[in-house]
């Protein structure tokens, strides 16, 4: 206890006391090692953040490839699929058949 008496007003001037240089040192760390403490802990909020953004940036990129994958197959399908309906609309005889089921489709719509 004396010891600290003693650190704490090693040197008395005149008119009165000035706490020590090697006191004013000890406050001054401890106030670095909890500013550093406090670093820490913001640092490792901000690494594990940046984990979890990592994790589901990189889930959003399997998504949007499976998406870009389905839409191409998806685009596939529908392009042979016009492609068939192109050949048979080509064929002369086809067509007049089309035309004239169509008018008779539109005939019984109407009469009903």
């Amino acid at each position: 206890m004396r010891n600290n008496r003693v650190a704490l007003f090693d040197g008395i001037e005149e008119g009165g006391i000035r706490a020590s240089s090697s006191y004013s040192h000890e406050i001054d760390e401890h106030d670095n090692e909890r500013a550093v403490e406090g670093l820490q802990d913001r640092v490792n909020l901000l690494k594990r953040l940046s984990g979890d953004i990592h994790e589901e940036v990189e889930s959003h990129n399997r998504m949007l490839d499976r998406m870009g994958n389905d839409m191409d197959a998806s685009r596939g399908i529908l392009s042979g699929t016009m492609d068939k309906f192109k050949m048979v609309c080509e064929l002369d005889n086809l067509c007049a058949l089309c035309d004239f089921m169509e008018l008779l489709l539109l005939a019984a719509f109407i009469s009903s």
